[in-house]
């Protein structure tokens, strides 16, 4: 049975009678690597992310054959993209049931699949079960696949399948790598295109920490992946899923799936709702010229253990992005004209610099250069730290984290890792880390919860993240971590040891302001199991202390005085302290008769002036 395709105007008509009203508000009026962006902000905000053992039931909702062989809304039997043959009579088919590990041949069963393999990500989740590209396909092709990029074929293959796919040295024009790729057949070439580049919408802003090719020998070297933000692919890569994306134009098949997947996943693929938007992104024509570099350079605010940084945007046009430089080495990279920077050390001296790169990833020459150096202390968290943990029946488990570091905090580098052991080979080890991602305010906290869950004072659309994963499935003998990259930053229990924090719910104490990679059950209160008062809000007595300590100083730079809106009547003690920390002014309630202090006698240069424990950077003229 032929695949039935809508005409493309029609299909534009159609799909917009599903999507639901709104979803992609802020698109309109964006092109190129905006467009990706602000795509990347919609399918990543609220996503449901089921368990990697819940894929084989939701695939009865997802993947269905109800277009080739079985034309029926009743039927049980998975289209397989890997062995379906849309032409005839398949050589074999699955039910959700037929779920093995390994096969030695095809048709003994299904695997389910990721278009992108997992050793890119470390098959952490929440990648590891997104249905949007984690699919289900004959294992004996899925193994042979192992992790090759698709690709198009060329006279050398190894393998031919019974739908005729293959796996052969690659024939991509332009394209350096020469080993093998999996070709599909061109029934499903632009339903693979699609996923894929939902993937480099999604995960943008982990793209470039996430595994790839060292480039010590490109011929072999199996990633497409580029460790760019905004492009994602090698563009000879993404000249072939353009093609695969116009000869196989969107189906009724993807449009249902798609449908599906909201349903349980709460996101979208964009490019099954709206084709034109792979060109509107990718097809672009860069130019030669290198940008103009960021100017005016400057510290805005410092701590013991973060700075934030500020500049001028580039002259430039094309600008997409700036690549950030801590002491001569590539630090971060941001779309915006400041940062913050954390995860310094106390009493130490940094130099930042920034260049500006554009559509082509030219570099500008460097900007001026900050130098800056951090407190000794301040009454701030170094770091996030966990102030809740429900281990409660059944899946009712939540994490509350609060961020007190006096700065906004990039999460992408933050995930939870919770350690099982296996009685077999005695030995513990984590398994399907949940990584984070976004941006947390100062003073804000945020929970993380199962969302099977059925505790009575949160609900699913009141965690910032939900996953069934691993990470939140611990049953109180697991050892649970707050981890940043590879380092451990919080944490519930003792590793590499059966924990006895079963059916209990432990609440961070008030007096507990820092972070400890060792548990120590001192610091928190613990109650029955399903206690949950006040997840995810701050006390009345924690809320109201940082409404008085948030302040607003002017004018800035300052000639003569300098002026501090806010409760200042509550204000113990003001410093002023050169970059160096050496203290150069201090006075005791400041602001007793009074709303400024006065910096006349300083010299020209930068400063901090200290107010309690709040930093805030100022110029004097």
């Amino acid at each position: 049975m032929k695949k039935l395709l809508l005409p493309i105007f029609f299909i534009s008509v159609y799909v917009s009678a599903q999507i639901p009203a709104g979803y992609y508000d802020g698109t309109t009026g964006l092109t190129g690597y905006a467009l990706k962006s602000k795509l990347h902000e919609i399918t990543a905000t609220k996503n449901v992310n089921w368990g990697y053992s819940d894929l084989p039931n939701l695939y009865n909702q997802t993947d269905l054959d109800q277009y080739y062989d079985h034309g029926s809304s009743n039927t049980t039997v998975l289209l397989d993209m890997y062995s379906e043959i849309p032409t005839g009579p398949d050589a074999y088919e699955y039910t959700s049931a037929n779920l093995i590990s390994t096969s030695g041949a095809e048709g003994l069963g299904y695997n389910r699949e990721h278009a992108v393999p997992q050793s890119t990500f470390n098959s952490n989740y929440p990648m590891y079960s997104d249905l949007h590209f984690v699919i289900p396909t004959d294992a004996r092709i899925n193994q042979l696949r192992n992790n090759y990029p698709y690709g198009i074929g060329n006279s050398t293959i190894h393998y031919t399948f019974s739908n005729t796919s293959k796996i052969a040295n690659s024939a991509i024009p332009n394209y350096v790598y020469t080993n093998r790729v999996y070709e599909p057949i061109n029934e499903f070439k632009g339903d693979i295109a699609r996923m894929l580049l939902y993937f480099a919408v999604r995960y943008e802003s982990k793209l470039p920490v996430f595994n790839y090719s060292t480039n010590i020998n490109p011929a072999i070297d199996r990633s497409p992946f580029d460790g760019t933000a905004e492009r994602a692919f090698d563009p000879a890569y993404i000249s072939m899923l353009i093609q695969w994306h116009t000869q196989d134009p969107v189906s009724q098949r993807e449009i249902n799936r798609n449908n599906a997947v909201y349903a349980i996943q709460n996101n979208r693929n964009p490019f099954i709702d709206n084709p034109q938007w792979v060109n509107a992104i990718w097809v672009q024509t860069p130019d030669a010229v290198a940008p103009q570099p960021p100017a005016n350079l400057t510290i805005t605010q410092s701590g013991a253990y973060y700075t934030n940084i500020a500049w001028s945007p580039s002259a430039s046009t094309d600008v997409i992005g700036y690549h950030v430089y801590q002491n001569g080495v590539f630090l971060a990279t941001t779309k915006s004209t400041s940062l913050v920077i954390d995860h310094l050390n106390p009493a130490t001296s940094y130099l930042f610099t920034v260049r500006a790169y554009d559509q082509g990833y030219l570099q500008s020459t460097d900007s001026n250069t900050a130098t800056v150096s951090t407190l000794a202390t301040d009454s701030n968290s170094k770091d996030l730290l966990i102030t809740k943990y429900i281990e409660g029946t059944d899946n009712n488990k939540a994490l509350e984290i609060l961020n007190k570091t006096g700065h906004e905090v990039n999460l992408n580098n933050y995930s939870i890792k919770t350690q099982y052991y296996n009685s077999i080979t005695d030995s513990y080890y984590f398994a399907g880390s949940f990584e984070l991602e976004g941006k947390i305010q100062n003073n804000e906290s945020f929970i993380i919860l199962n969302p099977k869950s059925a505790l009575s004072c949160v609900t699913n659309s009141d965690a910032l993240f939900l996953t069934a994963g691993e990470a939140l499935t611990f049953t109180g003998t697991q050892y649970v971590e707050l981890a940043y990259n590879s380092a451990t930053i919080d944490a519930i229990g003792s590793k590499f040891a059966s924990n006895t924090n079963a059916n209990i719910s432990l609440y961070r104490k008030n007096t507990v302001t820092q972070p400890t990679s060792t548990f120590n059950s001192n610091e928190w209160d613990s109650y029955a199991s399903n206690y949950c008062q006040n997840l995810g809000t701050l006390t009345t007595s924690e809320a109201e202390l940082f409404v008085k300590k948030e302040f607003k100083i002017y004018p800035n730079p300052v000639h003569e005085n300098i002026f501090v809106s806010g409760k200042t009547e509550n204000v113990q003690n003001a410093q002023i302290l050169d970059y160096s920390g050496q203290l150069i002014y201090s006075e005791k309630t400041p602001f007793k008769n009074k709303k400024n202090i006065s910096v006349q006698n300083l010299k020209t240069g930068s400063y901090l002036l200290k107010l309690d424990d709040k930093a805030y950077q100022f110029i004097k003229k």
